[in-house]
C-alpha cells in the first residue's frame, strides 16, 4: 500500500510514495477506529465534558417564567460544534499544523488563603474562558509568597509551563491575575505563545455580551484605559516621524523636532478616542437621571437586584415579574440593567433593577466605567444579594460583592441575603449561611421555593407611606378617592356617609399636603 504524501491543492511536481509494512497499515487502521469509538461513546453518554468549569453548572436553571428567551437565541445563532474535526494525527497523512481556535492553558498563583480558594479561583478562570468561546486544556496553580517582578511565575515555572503548552498544543496562556506590561512580555517571549491576564479576559467576555449602545461605549472605555500603558512598539513603531524643515517638510518656526513616534501618535489616537467616549456617556446620563428623578419625584420606591456573577439575577427578576430577560448559563450574561415595575400584596408599587453581576478582581477600568449603571444600586432603596448557594465558596462571593458595592457607596443600604439554588445546594452549606446572615431568605429560582417569602421580605423591606390621616371626601371628588388607590397609598379603612367618603389612610409626605384639606379630626 502506497500513500500520496502531496498536500491537498498542490499541483506540479509530483511527490515521492512512502511504502508501508502492514503493522503500519494496522496501526494506522487501529488509531482511526479507536477515535472512531471514543466519538460514538461521547455521543451516547450524553454527559457533559468532565473538564467542565466548576463554576458553570451542567444545569441551565431555566423556568417558564424566563419567556421566550429570544436574544438567547440570537447569541446562539452562530457557535462553534466540537467533535466534528477530521484532521488526521498519523504523521505520515498530514505535514502540516491545523489552524484552530484559541484552546488555552491556565496558571494561577496560590499566594495566600488555602489550596481550595486557590483551585476555586482557577476553576472561577477556566468557566470566564468557556465563556469567551475557548476551550481549556490545563491548568497549573504555584505556591509563591508574591510573583515574580520579571515573570509572573518564576523563570523555572515559566519554562515547565512552556512544556505543558507544547505537549497539550494550546496557542494562548491565562494568568488568573493582572499582569505588569513587563511580566506578559517575559512570560510570552519564554512559552512562546500569546499570554492574557484576568482583566482582559473578563473586557472581553464584555466586549462579547454588551448590546446597549451606552453598554458598548462603557466596555470600549475600559478596553482602552486597560491598552494604554500595555502599548509596545518596534521597528517601525519607534521611528520618528520628521520634523522642522527636515525632508522637505518646511513648517517653520515651533514645528523642529524629533517628531513624533508611532507609538506616541496610538497613544494620542488613545485618548482622545477616550475623551469623546466619556463625554458620550456623560451624554447619556441625563435621560437616566430623568427617569430615576420621576420615581424620586413620586415617592416610588426601588429595590435593586445585585450579586456575583452567574447567581440567577435575571432568573429571579424573571420568576418575580415575568420580565423575559435573558437567561444563560454564562458568566457576565446580561450586562445592561433591566428595570421591571411591581407591588406588593397589600398594593404598594416599587420598581425592581437587576444589574451587571459582579466577580472577584472585578477590574478598576470596569467599575469606573459602568459606575453609571452601577447608580441604579447606590441609589435603591433596598438591596436583594443574590448569592448561589450552591457554589463552592460562596462566602467568597459575598464577600467579592460587598467590597464592590463599597466602592460604589451603597453598603449603607439594607441589604437581603437571597441564597438562590436552594435545590441545587449542601443544606449543610445553607444551614452555615443561614447562621452567618442575619437577614436572609432561602430561595430557588428555577422552582419556584421561598418567592412567597422574598416577597414577604421585600414588603416589609420598602419604604412605606408614613403619614396617618382621616380624610372625608365629597362625593363630587372622585378623583381624590381615585389618586388614594394607587400604588403609594395604604387605605386602613374605607366607608361612605351622607356626607361623603371616610377614609383612613397611610400616604406619603408629598401626598399628604394635597390631601390636608378634606382631613378630619377623626
Amino acid at each position: 500500500m502506497t500513500i500520496n504524501n502531496s498536500r491537498p491543492g498542490t499541483s506540479g511536481t509530483a511527490q515521492p510514495n512512502t511504502e508501508l509494512s502492514p503493522g503500519d497499515i494496522q496501526g494506522v487502521i487501529d488509531r482511526i477506529l479507536a477515535k472512531e469509538s471514543a466519538a460514538e461513546a461521547k455521543t451516547a453518554g450524553g454527559n457533559a465534558p468532565r473538564g467542565r468549569a466548576q463554576a458553570l453548572s451542567d444545569d441551565a436553571g431555566r423556568s417558564s417564567h424566563d419567556g421566550d428567551q429570544e436574544d438567547l437565541a440570537d447569541r446562539h445563532a452562530l457557535r462553534r460544534v466540537a467533535g466534528l474535526s477530521t484532521e488526521l494525527e498519523d504523521v505520515t497523512e498530514v505535514e502540516y499544523r491545523q489552524l484552530r481556535l484559541e484552546r488555552v492553558v491556565l496558571a494561577g498563583l496560590w499566594s495566600e488563603g488555602t489550596a481550595a480558594e486557590a483551585e476555586n479561583s482557577l476553576q472561577e478562570l477556566a468557566a470566564l474562558a468557556e465563556t469567551a468561546g475557548s476551550e481549556v486544556l490545563d491548568g497549573i496553580i504555584q505556591r509563591r509568597l508574591k510573583p515574580d517582578p520579571g515573570t509572573f511565575l518564576g523563570s523555572g515555572k515559566a519554562q515547565e509551563l512552556k512544556d505543558i503548552v507544547m505537549a497539550t498544543g494550546a496557542d494562548t496562556v491565562i494568568v488568573d491575575s493582572e499582569l505588569a506590561p513587563s511580566q506578559r512580555r517575559g512570560l510570552e517571549d519564554i512559552v512562546k505563545v500569546k499570554v492574557i491576564d484576568r482583566t482582559a479576559l473578563i473586557l472581553d467576555i464584555f466586549a462579547q455580551h454588551a448590546k446597549s449602545r451606552e453598554g458598548k461605549a462603557q466596555v470600549e472605555l475600559a478596553q482602552l484605559e486597560y491598552l494604554l500603558p500595555r502599548l509596545r512598539g518596534w521597528g517601525e513603531s519607534m521611528s520618528r516621524q520628521a520634523g522642522g524643515q527636515v525632508g522637505s517638510a518646511s513648517a517653520g518656526m515651533g514645528s523642529r523636532g524629533p517628531g513624533e513616534t508611532k507609538i506616541e501618535l496610538d497613544r494620542r489616537k488613545i485618548r482622545t478616542r477616550m475623551a469623546k467616549l466619556r463625554r458620550e456617556i456623560a451624554g447619556m446620563k441625563p435621560a437616566r437621571e430623568t427617569k430615576r428623578a420621576n420615581r424620586q419625584r413620586n415617592e416610588v420606591p426601588s429595590v435593586a437586584i445585585a450579586g456575583y456573577t452567574n447567581a440567577g439575577k435575571s432568573s429571579l427578576l424573571n420568576r418575580l415579574t415575568d420580565a423575559g430577560v435573558l437567561v444563560e448559563n454564562a458568566l457576565f450574561a446580561t450586562l445592561d440593567p433591566t428595570i421591571r415595575k411591581a407591588q406588593t400584596e397589600d398594593g404598594i408599587g416599587y420598581t425592581l433593577a437587576d444589574t451587571v453581576g459582579f466577580v472577584r478582581s472585578l477590574p478598576t477600568q470596569l467599575v469606573e466605567a459602568f459606575r453609571s449603571t452601577l447608580e441604579e444600586v447606590a441609589d435603591a432603596d433596598l438591596i436583594l444579594h443574590v448569592v448561589d448557594a450552591s457554589h463552592p465558596d460562596p462566602e467568597g462571593q459575598i464577600a467579592a460583592v460587598r467590597s464592590v458595592l463599597t466602592d460604589v457607596d451603597a453598603r449603607r443600604i439594607p441589604e437581603i441575603i437571597v441564597l438562590n439554588k436552594a435545590d441545587a445546594a449542601d443544606p449543610f452549606v445553607l444551614e452555615r449561611l443561614r447562621q452567618k446572615e442575619r437577614r436572609h431568605v432561602v430561595v430557588s429560582a428555577r422552582t419556584g421555593q421561598g418567592m412567597d417569602q422574598l416577597l414577604q421580605a421585600i414588603s416589609d423591606g420598602i419604604p412605606r407611606p408614613g403619614v396617618d390621616m382621616h380624610l372625608l371626601v365629597p362625593y363630587d371628588r372622585g378623583d381624590i378617592v381615585s389618586r388614594l388607590h394607587s400604588s403609594d397609598t395604604e387605605i386602613l379603612s374605607l366607608e361612605h356617609s351622607e356626607a361623603g367618603t371616610r377614609l383612613h389612610v397611610m400616604v406619603r409626605e408629598g401626598l399628604a399636603a394635597e390631601l390636608e384639606f378634606f382631613a378630619t379630626d377623626e
